[in-house]
């Protein structure tokens, strides 16, 4: 019973610091798995293996889940750019289904760069997160570029990724 409680107040306080730092959550879930696992089984070589799996599984789903709202921001800045003359500048914003990663910005399209094999834009963008602006202090919004690309289905991402300092643990 006495583990059955230390698991689950394990468990509430993986929850707890999941939630505000994603880059822990692997770690802090597999041992918690490991560590309920070989209280269990009363087999530590058994929990350390349960630990390492659900580290892994996790942190892959965390990296999936990350990458996926990264292209739907790069895909919204796209398509928004193939719709832009030179030089417009429009807002821009993305909004995903869980309210996290949700960011906007002002964009503006500074070439059109058309060749025989395909159609090209090169866009500069901002973004006004909520960490920018606690860091910021006034600063002026640091400025960052990109090039899209028409495609069958549409305007698409064309910079290799991570090529910036902004997508944080993806790179």
């Amino acid at each position: 019973m006495r583990t059955l409680r230390l698991a689950a107040r394990a468990i509430m306080a993986t929850a707890a610091l999941g939630l505000s730092a994603c880059s822990t959550v692997g770690g802090l879930a597999g041992t918690v798995a490991g560590v309920a696992t070989g209280s269990f089984t009363s087999n530590p070589a058994i929990g350390i293996a349960v630990s390492v799996s659900v580290k892994a599984a996790t942190d892959a789903g965390m990296k999936n889940l990350l990458r996926s709202l990264q292209q739907d921001e790069q895909d919204e800045i796209a398509a928004l750019a193939g719709t832009m003359r030179e030089g417009e500048v429009r807002p821009w914003q993305v909004r995903h289904k869980i309210p996290y990663g949700n960011n906007q910005g002002d964009m503006q399209v500074t070439r059109s760069i058309i060749t025989p094999l395909a159609s090209c834009k090169e866009v500069m963008f901002t973004v006004n997160d909520a960490k920018a602006a606690r860091d910021s202090d006034g600063a002026a919004r640091p400025w960052f570029a990109a090039h899209v690309c028409l495609q069958e289905n549409g305007w698409k991402w064309a910079s290799a990724e991570p090529a910036v300092e902004r997508w944080g643990a993806l790179h």
